[in-house]
């Protein structure tokens, strides 16, 4: 993107030539971050969708509660700091509808409010807006939220008086707090067609693989972090059941519960928080899936999707510094 240099010649009265230098980016790639925000919504919707059916107008609520307060508050810091507006190009809108998608479809007004507050004015705009923020806007609103209202997001309690066709229990705290056999009752058939509790737009696993096979075709986002992430859960549950088979569940279990796949194709891949060379993407893909298992069999929290995210969100620039080796090699001196 920074390949092509932008010099001119310009004639001078005196007759001499003088260069002009223009600023980066010399080259664009034709696209927008309005045209990103758009198709990445494009892409959540299928799964967005069928949790609205499963759960209603409660659900309608949040997501548009979660949508329209996100905008604003994106409106609110543009007019503080006396930015551009920057609502238009859709970021602000996808954050909102991310987060509805990752909370119960019962949270309180109050608690949507605060949510996309954290994930606008402290997770975006208190790092200088699109771009610079260190971490995933919604996975470090979602941690605070976990650890400040962690009752908010149990999803047993949050659902329990909905009278749904499927089991009304959270797979993965069915599985933590009664053992791998607890996972039998789960047909990985009804996991994968969204046939589960959890969050309003992250249970239906089917409509979340067609939103990332959309977006990796697209070149919206890297293969390289989502399979290796899916990858790396995958290796991390199968060894863990080879261990312990009676305590730990089977690796196609964990890939089809929680926040797996959103968080594979969704979380992970955003753009300013994950590295942009191939081995780094492949190490922190795979790191985020090794320590989302690890979380989830010997940690304290149900699901380590969100904080295994904002780790290997924190090492980024560290793995960026992996580099392949320049080739040829330095003549010495005579």
């Amino acid at each position: 993107m920074l390949e092509k240099r932008d010099l001119l010649e310009q004639q001078t009265p005196l007759g001499q030539k003088k260069l002009i230098v223009s600023h980066a980016p010399f080259f664009h790639s034709g696209r927008s971050i309005s045209e990103r925000s758009y198709h990445t919504m494009l892409a959540a919707l299928p799964a967005l969708l069928l949790g609205l059916v499963h759960y209603g107008m409660p659900a309608v609520g949040v997501v548009c509660l979660s949508v329209s307060t996100a905008i604003i508050w994106e409106l609110a810091v543009n007019l503080v700091t006396k930015r551009t507006i920057t609502i238009g190009d859709g970021n602000a809108a996808w954050l909102g509808m991310l987060f509805a998608m990752l909370v119960p479809a019962t949270m309180p007004w109050w608690a949507v409010i605060t949510g996309t507050f954290i994930v606008v004015v402290i997770g975006k705009q208190i790092f200088g807006g699109i771009g610079s923020n260190a971490f995933h806007p919604v996975a470090l609103a979602l941690a605070m939220m976990m650890l400040s209202w962690g009752s908010l997001l149990d999803f047993d309690a949050a659902l329990l008086n909905y009278d749904l066709e499927f089991a009304t229990i959270y797979p993965l705290a069915a599985v933590k707090y009664f053992g791998a056999a607890s996972a039998d009752a789960f047909s990985l058939t009804d996991l994968l067609m969204g046939r589960q509790l959890g969050g309003t737009g992250s249970t239906f696993g089917l409509g979340l693989l067609i939103g990332g096979i959309y977006l990796m075709l697209r070149g919206f986002i890297r293969w390289e972090i989502s399979l290796t992430f899916l990858a790396g859960v995958y290796a991390a549950a199968f060894v863990f059941n080879l261990i312990n088979p009676t305590q730990f569940a089977p690796p196609a279990f964990h890939l089809l519960t929680g926040y797996t796949l959103i968080g594979a194709f969704f979380l992970a891949t955003e753009d300013s928080s994950s590295p942009v060379n191939f081995v780094p993407m492949l190490i922190y893909g795979a790191a985020g899936g090794i320590m989302t298992v690890l979380i989830r069999n010997i940690g304290a929290w149900v699901d380590g999707v969100i904080l295994a995210i904002l780790v290997i969100n924190l090492i980024s620039p560290l793995l960026d510094k992996i580099r392949p080796q320049a080739l040829g090699k330095v003549e010495q001196d005579a």
